[in-house]
């Protein structure tokens, strides 16, 4: 039975497969719920026949490579004895935490799982002896085992696995069976995830100043205006670029203090050019995660470099916040996935601080 069982998880694992060769990354730290079903093969030792039940799940994004679930499981066998007229149940409730090791963030996402937890095992077979009626044992819990998740959009997908866990049980019927001590079942849990929390992480990169290699070299955006004697006006603001992950944390819109230094600098040459009317903040992201969630962390970020702009003396009515989300991005990476598409996306990352126009009596 058990051999059926891993033939199964392989057969669906591959089927999975199949269905996602070009699925594009969509990790983005969220968190998500897992309810779903299991298939129990019990342990010889306990005398009962395969089984079923539910469970579920909350599950973190912890890391391109980690997540971790813990949550309820509960399932239930009918007594396998073969002695006639036996009759009763073996059940198993499980409250556990897992560690999976995931070895992708497409959407098919294959993984390791890990648990530890506690397990109440019951075994209640009439017919037999007092000693197997409602015979219960609580104790540690362990487990080990493969699966993978697929992820249909970014909110909804399904997750598999196949787990070996071992506890121990606490009933004994003479030389009818004897399942004093550990006991090792075997599960196959199918599940359906649903996502929620906070999408689009921004992961920190390092991103070198002046603007990253990919970003077209900044020019100054006021244009010269020609006067009548052919003498251009001098430029007063340079655009300003600066990567987010200098100025947020992790998928957040709080300014930190180490991108402070560069908006100081910014603040006083604002201040500095009387001439400029107009001060653009656009706040840009990459593709990951949501168009709507994008849209609006692009703006919460823009309105907090504008708010802090303002609290070193810049007026604020030369100052405007916008955010373009992820619809100017300045490198496509295409066909790029995992790890290498985070960093490869860094500088669609960004915010730009630009003067938009400058009176036309400031130029000399």
């Amino acid at each position: 039975m058990k051999k059926n069982l891993i033939s199964m998880a392989v057969a669906a694992t591959l089927s999975i497969a199949a269905l996602s060769a070009s699925a594009e990354d969509m990790y983005r730290g969220a968190w998500y719920a897992v309810p779903g079903v299991s298939y129990m093969n019990t342990d010889s030792d306990l005398a009962a026949d395969n089984g079923g039940g539910a469970f579920i799940k909350l599950g973190k994004e912890l890391s391109p490579s980690w997540d971790i679930q813990g949550g309820l499981g509960y399932n239930r066998a009918n007594e396998g004895t073969g002695v006639s007229g036996a009759s009763g149940h073996y059940k198993q409730t499980t409250l556990g935490l897992d560690a999976l090791y995931m070895f992708s963030r497409d959407q098919f996402r294959p993984f390791l799982v890990a648990g530890l937890g506690i397990a109440h095992n019951n075994v209640d077979y009439s017919n037999l002896t007092p000693a197997v009626q409602d015979k219960s044992k609580t104790s540690w819990l362990a487990s080990v085992g493969l699966g993978a998740q697929y992820l249909i959009n970014d909110s909804f997908g399904l997750q598999a696995d196949l787990r070996h866990q071992w506890s121990r049980s606490a009933a004994k019927a003479g030389n009818i069976f004897d399942a004093d001590g550990t006991v090792g079942n075997t599960l196959l849990s199918l599940g359906a995830i649903f996502r929620f929390g906070a999408p689009a992480p921004m992961p920190v990169v390092a991103v070198a100043e002046p603007v990253p290699a990919p970003v077209v070299a900044p020019a100054p955006l006021i244009a010269p205006t020609p006067l009548p004697l052919a003498v251009a006006c001098k430029p007063t603001l340079e655009t300003v670029t600066i990567s987010a992950e200098k100025l947020f944390g992790f998928d957040q819109s709080k300014l930190q203090e180490d991108g402070k230094a560069t908006l100081n600098e910014t603040a006083t040459k604002i201040k500095s050019n009387i001439d400029i009317e107009l001060v653009l903040v656009t706040g840009h992201t990459d593709r990951i995660g949501s168009n709507a969630y994008n849209q609006k962390l692009s703006e919460r970020r823009a309105n907090a470099v504008k708010a802090y702009l303002v609290s070193q003396g810049v007026d604020a009515a030369r100052l405007k916040s916008i955010g373009k989300g992820e619809s100017e991005p300045v490198v496509a990476c295409t066909g790029v996935k995992g790890k290498k598409a985070i960093e490869c996306l860094a500088p669609n990352r960004r915010v730009v601080i630009s003067a938009e126009k400058v009176r036309e009596s400031g130029c000399k």
